[in-house]
């Protein structure tokens, strides 16, 4: 009987390493669900755009597309979620351009046109500080607007933490995504997590003024997660309560377009 015990309490143990280092080595496949496009294929939108690549650390070219207007008041730097591709901005970028703002939007490794794999956390943020400095050769930073939604909402603080944007714009954040990991995978120790993403910490370091946009019926992050990262912020800062909204159709709220109007004008 102790003999057989002994086997069950090994294969337990074998099979729980087998399933942490299966989690670990292929984290990017559980994160990350992007849409991969030939280098040859050709965007197309009814509003004025320019494709820029952006040269990264090792070499690989980052796509990106910059959709301006005429006399624009300044830039957002938009980085989106993590499915999908830029095919999928243009209604994003009219809603911006509407507000006579240019939109700048950018790729992640593997995303749409852009080359190489996402390996690490820190490869990252180093692609998206290198996008930012090209696109500062065009635009004061007075006039540059950072603006993340989902897992673009990390990203976006880290940038704007060690950065002097005119502002931080937030959808549907999460506190970091550690907290994630614990609320979905409550019995995986969060140390095997690569992709941290601690908002919570970073947000403190950013002086610009913060806006959070997060619906109530969020079923992928939920809106408690703005709620927590509310207490950390500064007070003169916002979270703006999108009732009824969920996670995907945020930019569609017509609540959301109107104080998006309110705070850029």
């Amino acid at each position: 009987m102790k003999k057989l015990l002994s086997r069950c309490i090994k294969a337990v143990c074998i099979l729980v390493l087998l399933l942490t280092s299966l989690l670990y080595f292929n984290q990017e496949k559980l994160i990350f669900f992007p849409q991969k496009l030939d280098k040859e294929y050709q965007y197309s939108f009814d509003m004025n755009f320019e494709e820029i690549n952006v040269e990264s650390e090792d070499d690989k070219n980052l796509n990106g597309l910059l959709f301006t207007v005429e006399n624009s008041k300044g830039l957002v730097f938009y980085l989106h979620g993590n499915a999908g591709s830029l095919t999928n901005c243009g209604e994003v970028a009219k809603t911006f351009n509407k507000l006579n703002y240019d939109i700048f939007m950018l790729d992640y490794r593997g995303f749409g046109k852009s080359e190489g794999e996402i390996n690490s956390q820190q490869q990252l943020f180093t692609d998206v500080q290198i996008a930012y400095n090209l696109l500062l050769k065009r635009y004061p930073e007075k006039q540059v607007i950072v603006l993340g939604y989902s897992i673009g909402t990390g990203l976006a603080t880290h940038l704007a933490s060690t950065n002097n944007p005119k502002l931080l714009l937030l959808q549907a954040p999460y506190f970091s995504l550690t907290d994630m990991m614990k609320r979905r995978y409550r019995y995986l120790p969060t140390v095997l997590l690569k992709y941290k993403f601690p908002t919570n910490e970073l947000i403190v370091a950013c002086r610009m003024p913060i806006v959070l946009f997060h619906g109530t019926e969020d079923k992928v992050i939920p809106y408690e997660s703005s709620l927590m990262l509310q207490k950390v912020i500064k007070s003169s800062d916002q979270l703006i309560t999108l009732k009824g909204e969920g996670h995907n159709s945020i930019n569609s709220n017509s609540e959301f377009i109107t104080e998006l109007a309110r705070i850029l004008n």
